[in-house]
């Protein structure tokens, strides 16, 4: 009996925390959240140009008793709270704009505008939700540090700049981080969608955005007039066959389960109508989920491109050649054992309703979070905090209006639910992590 009456009083306990919790970040949310969330989604920047983002940002942070490095990969931040014995957790945030002129309708929508980095002023807008992330990320430092008693360990919170130009979280690693303010035990981040529910949760038990190589495939051909095709060989008609043929590497050789994207996104030849060129080039976007299955992409893209070539005639000397025009990014892979940790607490402590059965990731979206976790590894979790009421859905699937996508002019977010989910799973899975002794 007094086992039972002991467990029971640790439930009735663990209830009335979490209760405590979600009236916090509610009382948070109306009194100091919401009007920060609407500063920052009225004064978007543009990748590695979030200098006042970041000093706004760096000034929470401090202000919730946090020690605070800027300057990381130009505008990059780093806070510390170091509270006892225990492991180092990293919660990363990314802080970026994009490109897009707002037609959202929102009272506080944006009309900022901004130089690019070639100088050209465009209209920003937080078009992705970062918004979200930064103001969930200055809502869970508040709560943390309020909660300092339950919990023991170095919380450190990253705002990381330049996600949406996969340079941010690889700048601050060349900048040294782990080497300045330790390596962590564990990593973690999340990141509001419009295709999940409000107030909902996703982790995903295994890979929830791709690895994605940008390569350009360069086609010779031999130039002739365009009435004498037979006194030349023609790059465009070679480089067409090579596009048909690299879509069955993914529908013939890759297994049906196994993710992977080869898309041509982009196709440049000749100049004139009566002209065949002597080049043509194609910029491809190839897409994964593990390492083994991008080496076997970029070998047969390789195969395709210089054995059509070959058919076409091409000397050994001059075909096609594939050149990878930027640094991989790695597949963000979700540490399968840790995510059935924090998928069990969350469960237990915000309900077993809060995950969004109805979620089903189509996509092959990337992040340059992995950056962070690969190498050298540390074991991480990437989860999704849902934006868009029920009710919208409904809507869209009975012939209404649709949810707008991300990246698109129309995206919105409905914050309340968004920013006190953020915070509360958030602050959940770091109180897991730093449990004291």
């Amino acid at each position: 009996m007094k086992r039972l009456a002991l467990s029971l009083c640790v439930a009735l306990l663990a209830s009335q925390a979490q209760a405590d919790l979600r009236q916090d970040v509610a009382r948070d949310y109306e009194q100091h959240l919401s009007p920060l969330f609407e500063h920052f989604h009225r004064n978007p920047e543009l990748s590695h140009l979030e200098t006042q983002t970041a000093k706004r940002l760096a000034k929470e942070l401090r202000a919730a008793g946090f020690q605070v490095t800027e300057g990381l990969s130009k505008t990059g931040i780093v806070a510390i709270m170091k509270n006892g014995d225990g492991p180092l957790v990293m919660m990363r945030a990314d802080m970026d704009g994009l490109p897009v002129e707002e037609k959202s309708g929102l009272a506080y929508a944006s009309k900022a505008k901004q130089k690019d980095w070639d100088g050209n002023l465009v209209s920003v807008m937080h078009a992705c939700g970062h918004d979200v992330h930064i103001t969930s990320l200055v809502g869970t430092a508040r709560q943390m540090a309020k909660r300092k008693g339950e919990w023991s360990g170095t919380l450190m919170l990253i705002g990381q700049p330049a996600e949406e130009r996969v340079g941010g979280a690889k700048g601050m690693m060349e900048d040294g981080i782990w080497q300045r303010f330790g390596q962590p035990d564990y990593a973690l981040a999340l990141h509001v969608s419009s295709e999940i529910e409000a107030g909902k949760l996703v982790a995903v038990e295994g890979s929830p955005y791709s690895g994605v190589d940008s390569l350009d495939i360069i086609v010779p051909g031999v130039g002739a007039h365009g009435a004498s095709p037979h006194r030349g060989k023609d790059p465009v008609v070679i480089a067409s066959q090579i596009v048909l043929a690299l879509q069955t590497i993914v529908s013939r050789e890759i297994a049906p389960k196994e993710p992977a994207v080869i898309t041509v996104g982009s196709f440049h030849a000749g100049t004139k109508h009566n002209i065949i060129s002597d080049e043509a080039r194609l910029q491809v976007t190839v897409r994964n989920d593990s390492w083994e299955t991008r080496e076997y992409l970029m070998k047969a893209i390789e195969r395709v491109a210089v054995n059509v070539g070959r058919a076409a005639g091409l000397p050994e000397d001059n075909l096609p050649k594939v050149v990878i025009s930027d640094e991989p990014t790695p597949p963000t892979v979700n540490n399968i054992p840790l995510t059935q940790r924090l998928k069990a607490t969350w469960s237990a402590k915000l309900g077993a309703d809060i995950f969004d059965q109805r979620y089903r990731r189509l996509g092959m979206g990337a992040e340059d979070f992995p950056f962070f976790t690969t190498d050298p590894y540390i074991p991480s979790v990437y989860f999704q905090v849902g934006g868009t009421p029920k009710a919208d859905f409904e809507r869209e699937q009975a012939g209404g209006e649709p949810v707008p996508s991300h990246h698109s002019p129309l995206f919105k977010i409905t914050p309340k639910p968004a920013v006190t989910t953020g915070v509360e799973a958030t602050v959940v899975a770091l109180m897991e992590l730093l449990q004291k002794p």
